[in-house]
């Protein structure tokens, strides 16, 4: 705990209703504070903008993601003043936001990459229907219920996106903050729209379409579709189809999956954003795609190869888990490499199917 975090532990606010158990995270706009509500004994989370003069901005996208109630957004739950500054009171959800798995896994499989799309899909056909744009959707903006179990996927941060797509509009138009020194940005271009950088107010849902693309491009590749940083607003610009890398499509158990998400995201990635899916058509594009649920997802590193075609997989607590390398997308694991799997129930040993080599910096 530094100085710089506004609350320390055991503070109380709005009248006592809230009782801060630890500084969580920091972003560009906002600190964000684990609490205990102690009248209905829940966590959640509350969002403290940085900038004091956001008052009004805040208040008002707050009241509109309150609109939002689905299993696939985070739910706000309050919203008060301490001290005139407006704080922002939402649902706590136990995991890691989908940055944090795209540090650990450098290809996520086809099958894992669509429950995503589709469940990013129907979040924004829940924030499309009170007509509520995010602005600042990116892989930290996305949460993972259960962690690498992969309970669940919500959209978050809508309290403050608003917030955070003005500051996005006064960096690309070379305002008071420079794009160079602004974090939010920064770290939004890879998901930025072409339209929002030709007009940086803009405010379409359809930008949100483009972002979830995006996302899905970066998660299936294990690559941003234009890169990152300033270079990539000239290639966003441009629009040229992102490639579908060779890699992507070496295994044919998975091509056909593959080249159908790929087919979807390019749809989310049309210059015009007009001819980009709305929400509810992507949500139906989803369902007819044939994938399979990533329940009950495990980590593990390989034990042993008894033969070139398969090996085992080890994991603290669980039964060997028997694999082919047919079942491996992206790069094939050595033996000790760490690797993310779903179980599939069998005896001596489970199956292992989808199998993914995970990077070396991963948790235990």
């Amino acid at each position: 705990m530094t100085d710089q975090h506004r609350y320390k532990p055991d503070q109380l606010l709005e009248g006592g209703r809230y009782s801060i158990l630890k500084f969580l995270a920091e972003g560009g706009m906002q600190q964000v504070f684990l609490a205990k509500d102690t009248l209905l004994g829940r966590n959640l989370v509350i969002k403290v903008p940085k900038s004091g003069s956001a008052l009004k901005r805040f208040e008002n996208s707050a009241q509109l993601s309150a609109r939002v109630n689905h299993p696939n957004t985070t739910r706000t739950y309050d919203f008060f003043l301490e001290d005139g500054t407006p704080h922002l009171v939402e649902e706590f959800v136990e995991g890691m936001d989908l940055s944090v798995l795209l540090r650990w896994v450098p290809q996520v499989d086809p099958h894992t990459t669509a429950f995503i799309f589709h469940h990013l899909a129907r979040g924004l056909q829940a924030v499309a229907r009170p007509g509520l744009v995010h602005r600042d959707l990116k892989p930290s903006n996305v949460m993972i219920e259960g962690g690498l179990a992969l309970a669940g996927i919500k959209i978050t941060d809508f309290g403050v996106a608003s917030m955070a797509g003005d500051e996005i509009a006064e960096a690309v138009e070379g305002g008071t903050t420079s794009i160079s020194a602004s974090r939010t940005a920064i770290g939004a271009i890879p998901y930025m729209a072409p339209e929002v950088i030709d007009e940086p107010k803009s405010r379409r849902q359809a930008s949100d379409v483009w972002a979830i693309g995006a996302i899905g491009y970066e998660l299936l590749t294990g690559s941003k579709p234009f890169g990152q940083g300033l270079r990539a607003t000239a290639r966003i610009l441009e629009a040229k189809a992102p490639p579908l890398l060779e890699t992507a499509v070496q295994n044919e158990q998975f091509a056909t999956l593959v080249r159908e998400l790929y087919g979807l995201l390019l749809l989310c990635l049309a210059r015009d954003f007009a001819a980009r899916p709305r929400a509810d058509a992507l949500v139906q594009m989803c369902g007819r795609l044939c994938y399979t649920p990533p329940i009950d997802r495990r980590c593990g590193y390989v034990k042993s190869y008894p033969a070139r075609s398969f090996g085992f997989i080890s994991s603290p607590g669980q039964k060997d888990a028997f694999f082919h390398v047919d079942s491996v997308y992206g790069s094939r694991p050595e033996i000790l490499d760490r690797v993310w799997y779903r179980p599939w129930p069998g005896d001596p040993a489970d199956r292992a199917h989808p199998v993914v080599r995970m990077n070396k910096e991963t948790p235990e």
